[in-house]
C-alpha cells in the first residue's frame, strides 16, 4: 500500500521501533496513572494523628482509607430545631396520660422528640413500635416492653449528657441521643452478652480463652474482659514490673498473668472500637507510667466509668422487661453496652457530629432550657 521508494528506503534503513514504542507506552501509562491519582485521589492514601511529643513515635497511623470516609449512617440522621416556648403553654404531662419522662415539654416539643425517636430507633414501625396498633387513647398504656425500655433509655441519655460531659464533650460539644447507638435499628449493633466460659473441654482460667469470639476480637485472648471490667468493675491492671514479688499474684495487691491477659483483651477491644492503636492513650515506651499518658487516656478512663454505670444502673436492671428473644443466647442476660456500641469503629461516634444541639430535652434531667 506504500510507494515503492518508501518500501526500498525501509529495507535499506532498518530501524528497531519496539524500544521507542515501549518507552512511549511506559511514559504514557505513568502520565495516565498520575492523572487518575490527581483527579480521583490516592487509593493507598495514609494519614496519621499525632498523640504525643514529636520524635516519640506517638501517632496513630491511619491505613484504612475507608475509615477516613464519612460514616455512612450520618446521612440518615434526623434532626429538627426546637420550638422556643412563648410561656403559658400546657405541658405534655398535663395533656397526655402517664408521661413519666419529658413531662416538662410543651406539646410541640414533646411530639417533636417523639417523632425523632421513631426516626432514630424504629423508622419502619413508627409510633406502633412503642405504643402498639391502638388509637391515641391507648398511648398512655405500658403494655409493650419497648415503651418501658425506651422510657429508661431516655433517662440514661439525659444522665450521660448531664453527668459525663468530660467524656462525651471532651473536645467539643457532641453529646449523645438515641441515634448515637441505634442508627435507625430497633436494637443497636455491637451490644454484648455474657459468653464465658467459651471452652468446654477445660476448666478454670483456660475455659475463658483460646477460642476466637467477637468479644476477644477473634483472638485467643480471654472472652470475659467486658464482663469483668465493664460490668463487675474489677481493677484493670497488668503484671508487676518487679522480678520478684512477695505474696500471691492477683491477691496481694498486684495483678496476675491472667489479669494481664484479660487487660490485653480489653485494650484490643478498645483499639478496634475506636479505630486507633495503643499510643492513642499510652506512651509506648512507658506503658507503666500514668504521667506519660496522653489526654485521651483521661477521656477513655471516664468512658470506662460511664459504661460501668450504664450497664449496672440502666441496662442490666431491665432484664425482666425484655421478652426471651431479646436476652442473651447463653445465659438469658440483658443486653449490655461498651465502647463499640456508640463508636462503631470511629474515634468519635458519628465522627464528632453534634447530636445534642437541637435536643436540649435530652441534655438534662431537669426542665430543658431553650435558647
Amino acid at each position: 500500500m506504500f510507494p515503492k521508494w518508501f518500501d526500498k528506503w525501509n529495507a535499506d534503513n532498518p530501524t528497531n521501533i519496539f524500544g521507542p514504542a515501549i518507552l512511549i507506552g511506559v511514559i504514557g501509562g505513568a502520565v495516565f496513572a498520575a492523572a487518575l491519582v490527581v483527579t480521583w485521589g490516592n487509593p493507598a492514601q495514609t494519614a496519621s494523628l499525632q498523640t504525643g511529643p514529636r520524635g516519640t513515635g506517638m501517632s496513630v497511623p491511619e491505613f484504612n482509607v475507608v475509615r477516613m470516609k464519612a460514616d455512612p449512617t450520618i446521612e440518615d440522621y434526623y434532626t429538627e430545631e426546637p420550638y422556643v416556648p412563648e410561656g403559658g403553654e400546657d405541658l405534655a404531662r398535663d395533656i397526655y396520660d402517664n408521661v413519666q419522662v419529658l413531662g416538662d415539654l410543651t406539646e410541640d416539643n414533646f411530639n417533636r422528640v417523639m417523632t425523632a425517636m421513631t426516626q432514630w430507633v424504629a423508622p419502619e414501625q413508627g409510633c406502633t413500635y412503642c405504643h402498639g396498633d391502638g388509637d391515641l387513647d391507648t398511648y398512655g398504656e405500658d403494655n409493650l416492653y419497648t415503651k418501658v425500655v425506651a422510657r429508661r433509655m431516655v433517662q440514661m441519655t439525659q444522665n450521660i449528657n448531664e453527668s459525663w460531659d468530660g467524656h462525651v464533650n471532651a473536645e467539643k460539644q457532641v453529646g449523645v441521643n438515641c441515634y448515637t447507638c441505634h442508627r435507625g435499628e430497633n436494637v443497636p449493633s455491637e451490644i454484648w452478652f455474657k459468653i464465658s466460659p467459651v471452652n468446654e473441654r477445660v476448666a478454670g482460667w483456660s475455659a475463658n480463652q483460646n477460642r476466637a469470639t467477637s468479644i476477644s476480637q477473634s483472638t485467643s485472648l480471654p472472652s470475659d474482659a467486658l464482663e469483668k471490667y465493664l460490668l463487675e468493675e474489677e481493677t484493670i491492671a497488668v503484671h508487676s514490673l518487679e522480678s520478684r514479688e512477695e505474696g500471691i499474684p492477683g491477691v496481694d495487691g498486684y495483678a496476675s498473668i491472667q489479669d494481664t491477659e484479660r487487660t490485653y483483651s480489653l485494650m484490643n477491644y478498645f483499639s478496634n472500637s475506636l479505630g486507633v492503636n495503643c499510643v492513642f492513650c499510652h506512651n509506648s515506651r512507658a506503658f507503666y507510667d500514668g504521667v506519660q499518658n496522653t489526654p485521651q487516656w483521661g477521656t477513655a478512663s471516664l468512658g470506662i466509668l460511664m459504661v460501668q454505670e450504664m450497664n449496672n444502673e440502666y441496662l442490666v436492671p431491665l432484664k425482666d422487661s425484655y421478652p426471651p428473644e431479646r436476652l442473651g443466647p447463653i445465659y438469658a442476660d440483658a443486653p449490655k453496652a461498651a465502647c463499640k456500641t456508640c463508636h462503631k469503629g470511629y474515634q468519635q461516634p458519628m465522627q464528632g457530629l453534634n447530636v445534642i444541639a437541637d435536643w436540649p430535652e435530652l441534655a438534662t434531667t431537669e426542665a430543658p432550657v431553650y435558647e
